[in-house]
């Protein structure tokens, strides 16, 4: 369930209320449970509304129901307004209208707008953990399909406004990346902790597909990042979402044919 709040422009969500599992099945219809395993954690994907990660990317899922506190409701406004025009482009007046405070309050929290910046990347990549840690693909036994359920999730949420399914990481350290190097290194720290939560899936299939392989997994695993970054790039502009939903079933082709997972013939 979703609460919320309106402020200035905006709609700030309050809670959310939102968990993939096993459980989900039962609820599935009886056709769908005739399929196992992968097959029906995708029928789950393809589900999926697309309002669900915009509403899970401003609110987290454990958060109550009450008002949050004013550097909450700060952080939360800034991952929006920032991803829609830009670092540079924002300013602090901005920031304090889409939250409905005043500046005094944002400056009792915050030293400046980089500070806000640096603190909202860390807000926005635990929103980010919280969203993949209770997605679909991860009831899957096989790292494999592990994997390649991640990309299928990623080009799920591909949906909507372009600001609300592009990285907010990705979004700041192209503006940012010289002229601020606080931002640059908060982007660098939680662009790298997902591509390491992503790379631990990718080694338990290399170990079982691939174990000869040169390639390490950390670095595919960066590669499936840089994929993706660059997917949003063109997105916002050709200003049309399939463009990024192409690049990502190119990513996942390029996955399948990497592993080589052997047919029940060639086995």
């Amino acid at each position: 369930m979703l609460v919320t709040e309106r402020k200035g422009r905006i709609k700030v969500p309050l809670a959310v209320n939102c968990k993939f599992s096993v459980a989900s099945f039962s609820a599935m219809p009886r056709s769908h449970r005739a399929f196992s395993g992968y097959q029906a954690i995708k029928i789950l994907l393809d589900d999926i509304p697309t309002s669900w990660y915009q509403m899970l990317m401003t609110a987290t899922t454990t958060r109550p129901t009450t008002k949050p506190d004013a550097r909450t409701r700060l952080l939360d406004a800034a991952m929006q307004v920032i991803r829609g025009q830009g670092y540079s482009a924002t300013t602090v007046d901005d920031i304090c209208r889409a939250a409905g405070l005043t500046k005094g309050a944002f400056f009792h929290h915050f030293k400046s707008k980089e500070d806000l910046a640096v603190a909202t990347a860390g807000h926005f990549s635990a929103m980010a953990e919280q969203l993949f840690g209770t997605a679909p693909y991860r009831e899957l036994a096989d790292p494999l399909d592990r994997v390649l359920g991640y990309i299928d999730f990623r080009s799920a949420i591909i949906a909507g406004p372009i600001p609300e399914f592009t990285c907010l990481l990705g979004t700041m350290v192209q503006e940012a990346y010289d002229t601020h190097p606080g931002i640059r290194r908060a982007c660098d720290t939680y662009i790298g902790v997902h591509a390491a939560d992503v790379a631990k899936d990718i080694e338990a299939a290399k170990a079982l597909y691939r174990p000869e392989a040169t390639w390490n997994a950390e670095s595919l695993a960066l590669y499936t990042q840089a994929v993706l970054q660059g997917a949003f790039v063109l997105a916002k502009a050709k200003n049309r979402s399939e463009v990024a939903r192409d690049c990502v079933a190119h990513l996942r082709r390029y996955l399948e044919f990497l592993f080589h997972r052997p047919t029940s013939k060639e086995e």
